[in-house]
């Protein structure tokens, strides 16, 4: 009997050690910091990218902040459902009836206006369609009711959503080898408008970022539709806590700070003769 007991003695050292040394590795684990990222995901509209205002923007920001970005330019629409997925930090987008939707539903926090220019119809100087100085909606009916070719991004972007209003404004379901939807970003498809010789609706940032490139000229724009806002949001860490929030809120407080908005007063009127975007947050 005695001989047992010493011998469950001598084998329970064996056995406890084994499971210290677990229970130290997972207090060890409990006390790891979480790793700091230092890139911040940006979801944005073609249109800030293509009007190059991204590549001024960005390095400002990573001059001053621990941050390195990575711009995914798609449409808004597609930028609003990677933040609705827990894809990105942070978006720059300009469909305000689906920003508020996002907000709402809960996947995006801390919405603000940033800048705003206006979209405009733009076409060759022929103007077939005869559109020149109508309102938007009557250039629409007029281009419908001729049949003279239109490229839509068709991508659900905030200009594709704008585009859509106006079609439904004007009792219009366009259909039709006469409407050509491009599935592309907003420089591309004014590449595609030009080459057809068609209209198209376009954000003034792009298009006088490119104009040079292009066949085509403005042929309405002003009316009240046609404004353009943009906004920034971050995605909700409520619902995502992996993002990058540190980030978010830094990139956020940038774009909204003094330097970001004066910056936009500037930015092409020397390079594109005339101000691409206008800032909201002065």
């Amino acid at each position: 009997m005695k001989g047992r007991v010493m011998k469950a003695r001598k084998v329970l050292p064996i056995v406890v050690l084994p499971v210290i040394f677990i229970a130290l590795l997972i207090m060890a684990g409990c006390g790891e910091k979480k790793v700091e990222r230092t890139d911040i995901i940006l979801a944005t509209t073609t249109s800030t990218q293509d009007s190059g205002l991204l590549e001024q923007w960005n390095p400002m920001f990573e001059a001053e902040n621990p941050y390195n970005m990575k711009v995914i330019a798609v449409g808004s629409g597609q930028a609003m459902e990677m933040g609705r997925n827990g894809e990105c930090d942070v978006m720059l987008v300009h469909s305000p009836a689906d920003e508020e939707k996002l907000v709402a539903d809960g996947f995006a926090i801390n919405r603000e206006a940033v800048m705003y220019n206006d979209f405009i119809i733009v076409g060759p100087a022929s103007d077939p369609a005869k559109i020149k100085g109508l309102s938007a909606t009557d250039a629409f009916k007029a281009i419908a009711a001729t049949q003279s070719k239109f490229v839509s991004r068709g991508d659900n972007s905030g200009t594709n959503a704008k585009e859509n209003t106006i079609w439904k404004a004007a009792n219009i379901s366009p259909t039709g080898t006469w409407y050509i939807q491009s599935g592309k970003g907003m420089g591309d498809t004014l590449r595609i408008a030009s080459e057809q010789a068609a209209y198209t609706l376009a954000d003034r940032g792009t298009y006088l970022s490119l104009k040079g490139q292009l066949d085509m000229e403005i042929l309405n724009e002003g009316d009240k539709v046609l404004f353009n806002n943009y906004h920034v949001m971050m995605v909700n860490p409520d619902k995502y806590p992996d993002i990058n929030l540190a980030g978010a809120q830094a990139y956020e407080d940038f774009v909204l700070s003094p330097e970001a908005q004066e910056f936009l007063n500037t930015y092409g009127v020397d390079q594109y003769g005339g101000q691409l975007f206008f800032p909201d947050a002065l």
